[in-house]
């Protein structure tokens, strides 16, 4: 097999980002990077993308393309440090024009004007990539968020947030744009590809549960053991029991901070005048007042927009 995949796991979020590489060809990918942020300092914390920038120097891999699985929203994105690093392609999948729908507003900026800010290439449902010498397909996989995508490569499925380890369940679906039924049905999608596929999460919270960290499942221990959707779970069934289990969550501790710099591929916000760069906190923003008028408000904003996938 000449596809290689490794781990590193940010334990201050959770996150696991992935270097896979195709070892013939000397290439690789990057997916999910992370960017350390200290919200009581301030301070932003490079650590965990420099210890992935090492890794694909030490090897002598050429980074081909630095990829997300959706608009994270509990960590801030590396990808466009490690682009200025390592050279390479930010990919995101298509959807991220809706997710700019309900959230670029809301910190001063229009869609239209964000488009262009650092994303290369805006990936469609059955898109494929070239990855050395090995095809690295894309499977739109929204709910979560409207950007939602699983990339496939040979036996190796990265599915972000939609799947989480089994006995974690599925993604929250409660964020502007967020649609359990559509998780349910992306959901459906994963579990068509072969039983013996290795799908590789974004997150693992285990720790804080007293247990030691682990990402990596099978579509067949998901189907068999997955705690929120396994086989026999109908989409009534799935849905009662996500909208229950989303009322009960608060939002991520990074919202804002995240989506401000992730709706820019990972870009931070320029210094201002004193030479200083912010990110903003809204005030009493009510999420549910945005997540059911926020989409038809902007509707004609983002159909305006550049914003299509390459």
């Amino acid at each position: 097999m000449a596809i290689e995949v490794n781990a590193f796991y940010d334990a201050r979020t959770g996150t696991v980002t992935y270097v896979v590489a195709d070892l013939a060809a000397r290439a690789c990918a990057v997916i999910d990077s992370v960017l350390g942020f200290d919200p009581r300092s301030g301070q932003v914390d490079r650590a965990s993308h420099t210890g992935v920038i090492a890794f694909v120097e030490r090897h002598c891999l050429r980074l081909d393309w630095i990829l997300e699985t959706h608009l994270h929203a509990d960590h801030l994105s590396g990808a466009s440090e490690l682009k200025e690093a390592l050279g390479g392609a930010i990919g995101i999948g298509a959807g991220i024009a809706e997710s700019m729908l309900f959230w670029t507003p809301l910190f001063g900026a229009s869609p239209v004007a964000e488009a262009t800010l650092g994303f290369d290439r805006l990936l469609a449902d059955g898109e494929t990539l070239a990855l050395g010498g090995t095809a690295l397909r894309v499977i739109s996989t929204p709910g979560h968020t409207p950007d939602g995508v699983t990339y496939v490569i040979e036996d190796n499925a990265f599915v972000g947030d939609t799947l989480l380890m089994p006995n974690a369940g599925t993604a929250r679906c409660d964020f502007p744009g967020g649609c359990p039924r559509t998780l349910y049905q992306s959901v459906l999608k994963i579990f068509e590809l072969p039983q013996s596929t290795r799908l590789f999460c974004g997150h693992d919270y285990g720790p804080a549960r007293g247990e030691a960290p682990g990402w990596e499942s099978s579509v067949r221990v998901q189907r068999s053991h997955n705690v929120h959707v396994h086989d026999g779970v109908s989409e009534s069934q799935f849905i009662e029991k996500r909208t229950a289990r989303d009322q009960s969550l608060s939002a991520p501790a990074l919202l804002f901070p995240a989506l401000q710099v992730n709706l820019r591929a990972g870009r931070l916000p320029p210094n201002e005048s004193n030479g200083i760069a912010y990110l903003k906190l809204p005030l009493n923003l009510n999420l549910d007042s945005l997540r059911a008028n926020g989409h038809s408000a902007l509707t004609a904003t983002v159909e305006q927009s550049k914003l299509r996938p390459a």
